[in-house]
């Protein structure tokens, strides 16, 4: 296990700009108001050869948090809790504030060792800027520009120092090596409201990210790794994505830029559906996308317990009328607040992501061909038969098929659906898309001026000779 460091402070003095600094990334949303980090983020850091985990937190505030806010600080005091070390961050060009003193209270209340970080000490004299800080008593001050990186190797230097005994003797080539295999990555996507958020702490088991009865609670896509069964996964709550036309404000488009960013960093993509507000064109857009992405794909029907029988019946035949192109996604019909049916999603995501990732044999592919061209043969095009002659592997994630033939680029649409779904049938790949590639065999002799013998030339002047003479 990596060492733990927490990034604290109250709202809007940088913490997610120094988090993304640290991490060499912009995996948090940066944007200048406060209250925009709402979930713990985690992050993994390396300086002097040493590794540790960073954990980006909502604001803290000494007024007395209400509904959402509560949540965010229940997410920020857990980070607390489970940290090796804290870095506290305040405003230099504030000065200290009454929130900052009530977290410099509250952290010595739980015997927590920190670090103070006074950020923002471009344009300002550092030692005015920092005397107003030393009444804390702290014994070190770290002036630093996060935005700008000044004074963060300083700072970095003190972390690793501080977090000495907290280390491994693993090598950071071994721990690297280690966090490669994150297992299965599964991204939870949906419009805003829908439960995304609620599943992700069912399937985890614990309140893991915030959960409000709000639409756009979630503005940050979240990895979050675990094991179940001994079996790794990473899971990835994600913003939910309204209609182009209810898109307002630049924190919500990044927010939608980093769901897409999901879905395509994704093995499997669960895509997240109201059912007490039936399938709606937003849905469906989702689902172009996920399968644009070509990851693997399960539904899930959220809310199930909360709907009539009536209802249940008119959404499955609404289902089977407008998903029936869709046929090799799996569907669950679940309930994230209760928890019933949510434990199928598993077994519909691991074979999901064991079809995308399948090897595919040359001689299977070929011997699946010839026997779907024998059964349905390709159709004539302008008096030409379409010939398929040989197939083999062209990629996986999703698995890709190239076959080969004359005139591929005329086979017609309805022949590529048959042969998807032969393929699909004997390969037995379900929850994923395949995509194939057709490739037309050039013409060796296009374009090329048939030569003709030098006996053939002779014969022709013959016969041209004897033609002359007899006219």
């Amino acid at each position: 296990m990596l060492p733990t460091v927490a990034l604290i402070g109250r709202p809007n003095v940088g913490k997610s700009t120094l988090f993304n600094r640290i991490t060499k990334s912009r995996d948090a949303i940066v944007a200048d108001f406060a209250g925009l980090t709402r979930d713990r983020k985690y992050g993994k850091a390396i300086h002097d050869d040493k590794a540790f985990m960073l954990i980006d937190t909502g604001g803290l505030s000494d007024v007395e948090e209400e509904n959402i806010d509560e949540m965010m600080a229940g997410q920020s005091l857990q980070a607390i809790e489970e940290a090796d070390l804290i870095v506290l961050l305040v405003d230099a060009k504030a000065g200290l504030m009454p929130d900052d003193a009530w977290i410099i209270k509250q952290l010595r209340q739980r015997d927590k060792e920190f670090m103070l970080a006074v950020n923002k000490t471009d344009g300002i004299d550092i030692d005015q800027a920092l005397s107003d800080f030393y009444q804390v008593g702290q014994e070190q001050l770290y002036p630093i520009t996060a935005s700008h990186g000044r004074g963060v190797k300083s700072l970095l230097d003190e972390i690793v120092f501080n977090l000495g005994p907290h280390f491994s003797e693993q090598s950071i080539v071994e721990n690297d090596e280690a966090d490669e295999e994150h297992g299965v990555k599964i991204a939870i996507v949906g419009r805003p409201n829908v439960g995304k958020s609620t599943l992700v702490n069912r399937l985890l088991g614990e309140d893991r990210v915030v959960v409000f009865d709000m639409p756009g609670t979630t503005r940050d896509s979240v990895y979050i790794d675990y094991e179940r069964d001994e079996k790794p996964y990473t899971l990835i709550d994600t913003a939910g994505v309204r209609r182009k036309k209810n898109v307002k404000g630049m924190v919500e488009k990044f927010s939608i830029v980093k769901t897409l960013q999901a879905i395509d960093d994704a093995n499997v993509v669960i895509l997240v559906v109201d059912a007490q507000e039936d399938l709606v064109d937003q849905d469906l857009h989702l689902l172009g996308l996920c399968i644009q992405s070509g990851r693997g794909l399960v539904i899930a029907i959220n809310k199930w317990d909360g709907i009539s029988t009536e209802q249940r019946n008119r959404i499955k035949s609404e289902l089977d009328r407008r998903l029936n192109f869709i046929d090799y996604a799996e569907i669950h019909f679940i309930s994230a607040l209760h928890g019933s049916g949510v434990g199928n999603l598993y077994e519909s995501v691991d074979k999901a992501y064991e079809s995308a990732r399948a090897k595919l044999s040359t001689k299977k592919l070929n011997e699946i061909l010839e026997v779907a061209c024998e059964q349905h043969q390709p159709p004539m095009v302008s008096g030409r038969r379409i010939k398929l002659r040989y197939a083999h592997a062209g990629g996986s994630n999703p698995p890709i098929i190239v076959i080969h033939g004359n005139q591929t680029e005329k086979l017609p649409d309805h022949y590529k659906r048959y042969l998807e779904k032969t393929f699909r049938r004997e390969l037995n790949l379900w929850g994923t898309p395949i995509q194939f590639v057709f490739k037309t065999s050039e013409n060796p002799f296009e374009g090329r001026a048939n030569k003709r013998s030098k006996a053939y030339q002779a014969k022709e002047k013959t016969k041209a000779r004897f033609q002359k003479k007899k006219k």
